[in-house]
Formats: structure tokens, sequence, C-alpha cells
């Protein structure tokens, strides 16, 4: 008996329809043409937001660096170096309006942070006309902002206000409340928390209906109340939700504009509600003075960088 030898035999047979490329394996560039025709309509829309994208975000950001250190007179353009900044830095407005936004973000935090928290919690425990009532709190943000500031505008009026006949009807004294510099900045705050809150409300409650409800039951057989419970379970269970409207809030207060501008005229009271966007807008279209507008918005820019940079230091921070 001979030993095993070792042998190819013949070669198997190509598969039915295969063709030899004479050129050998195809080149990477048909491979790339040949995917591309594959989602030409995926590319398409692709291509298509990259443009809008670009159009109308990046190049306003690009041309607003430049304007900042341009000067326009006369129809001639020529490069102010940091004397825009200047401008804008001895302005005695630049740091009220500084300040009067500093005051609106605080005061939006207080209230327009927590009382979304506040309403999902209480309609999470409603188990009847949920529907009915998410819409109810999501209405105002469906509403015109123009028309649910001159709502607010007609409830803050001194004479017939509603605000004034409430307190009539409690015997307190009316209040001034658009008219009084102690008074407006609050009232801006509240019209904005009104407006505001649906949105964030119902991103709340989607939140909390996710929580395993064996959590609540292991809390209560605890002894854990309600206050407890919202503070051990409900608010771990949503911090990534409310860390990151927090970081939104904060953005979205700090280019306030709508509702002081309608309000109060902008400025308001002895200049109690002029915000840094407002004073952007005077520079612009008041003053004609574009140059300090970009420079202002350039500085805006920076510190709402600022804060997401520390936003995104700090949620990387607590994933380690």
């Amino acid at each position: 008996m001979s030993a095993p030898t070792l042998s190819t035999g013949k070669a198997s047979a190509p598969p039915p329809g295969y063709h030899p490329r004479p050129g050998g394996p195809a080149p990477a560039r048909e491979e790339f043409v040949r995917a591309v025709r594959r989602n030409v309509t995926a590319h398409g829309f692709l291509i298509g937001a990259v443009l809008c994208f670009s159009f109308f975000s990046w190049y306003p950001m690009v041309r607003e660096f430049v304007l900042a250190f341009q000067k326009t007179e006369d129809g001639e353009t020529t490069w102010a170096g940091w004397s825009n900044l200047s401008y804008v830095f001895n302005d005695p407005a630049f740091w009220q309006a500084w300040r009067n936004t500093a005051l609106f973000t605080v005061l939006a935090l207080l209230l327009g942070f927590a009382v979304p928290f506040v309403v999902a919690v209480v309609l999470n425990e409603f188990r009847h006309a949920q529907g009915y009532l998410r819409l109810l709190v999501y209405l105002p943000v469906m509403l015109p902002p123009v028309a649910s500031v001159l709502l607010f505008k007609y409830f803050y009026d001194p004479g017939y206000g509603l605000f004034n006949r409430i307190l009539e009807f409690l015997h307190l004294p009316a209040q001034q409340w658009l008219q009084d510099p102690g008074t407006s900045m609050l009232s801006v705050v509240i019209a904005s928390t009104w407006m505001n809150m649906g949105g964030a409300t119902l991103i709340y409650l989607a939140a909390l209906q996710g929580i395993p409800g064996e959590l609540y039951e292991a809390a209560e057989l605890d002894g854990a109340g309600l206050f407890r419970k919202i503070w051990h379970v409900t608010v771990p269970q949503t911090r990534l939700i409310l860390s990151l409207l927090l970081l939104m809030q904060i953005i979205a207060t700090m280019q306030v504009f709508t509702e002081p501008f309608l309000l109060t005229n902008g400025a308001g009271p002895e200049g109690s509600t002029t915000t840094v966007v407002y004073l952007i807008y005077q520079y612009a279209f008041n003053f004609n003075n574009y140059g300090a507008a970009a420079a202002l918005g350039l500085l805006l820019l920076v510190v709402l960088a600022g804060f997401s940079a520390v936003y995104v230091r700090l949620s990387r921070s607590s994933e380690d």
C-alpha cells in the first residue's frame, strides 16, 4: 500500500456568469463610483443639507467674524482692527446689557427650569386624560410668539389688566408691571416661561415614564416619602436630560430678544430690560454700526461656546 500523497487535482470551475477583468481587480475609484451610484439619492439629500447648513449657519458666522474687524463709511469698507471691540467695551450700555441678560438667565432658570419639571412630575401621576393635559401644557408653544407676548402685555396693563384685577380681588395694591424697573424683568421672565415651558415639560414627562416602577416600589418599601422619591429616584434617573436642558436653556435665555422687545420696547424703564441681543439690534439697525454689532455678537458667541465647553467637560467627567 503506497503512502498517501498531496495532489491539487483539478481546479474548481468559476461560478456561472464570471468574467475575469483583463486588468485584474477593479480599481478603488470604480468601486467608489459604483457605491455612489447605489446611494445617489442619499448623497443628494446629504449634499443639499450640507450646502444649506453652510450657507445659513457657517457663512453668517464667518461673515460676522470678518465684520467685527471692519468699518464701513460712505460705502467704503476698511479694516478697523480692534476699534469695534474697544467701542463696545466703552459703551455704558454694554455692561448694563450683560447684567440684565445675566439677571434674566438666573430668573429664567429658577422659573423656566424648575416649573416644567414640577409640572411633568404632576402630570406623570395622572392616570386619566393625559393626552388632553399634554395638549393643554404644549398649547402656548404652538401659539405665535408675537400673539403670546401681546396677550401678556394686555395682562400687565396697569389699568384693566388681568393681573391687577386679581390683585384687586385679593385686596392687594396694583402693580406697574412693565413700567417699574423693579418688576419689569420679572414680568418678562414670567411671560417667557409660560411661552416656552411646554416643550421642556413633554421631554421631562417622556423621561419620567421611562423610569422603572420597581425603583419607586423599592423606595416605598424603605419608607421614602414623595420628596425623597423625587430626590433619590427621579432626579438621578433623569440627570442626563436635566443637564442637557439646562445647557439649552442657558443658551436660549442669553439670546432673549422677542419678549423684552415687544413688552417693554426693548430697553424698558431706565434700561432695565436691555439685553445683549437687543443691544446688537440697536447697533445694527438704529445706529447703523454693523461692525460694533458684529463685535458684540462675536463676544456673545465666545461666551456661549464657553458654556458649551464646560458642559461637555462635565458630562465627560460624569461618564468616567
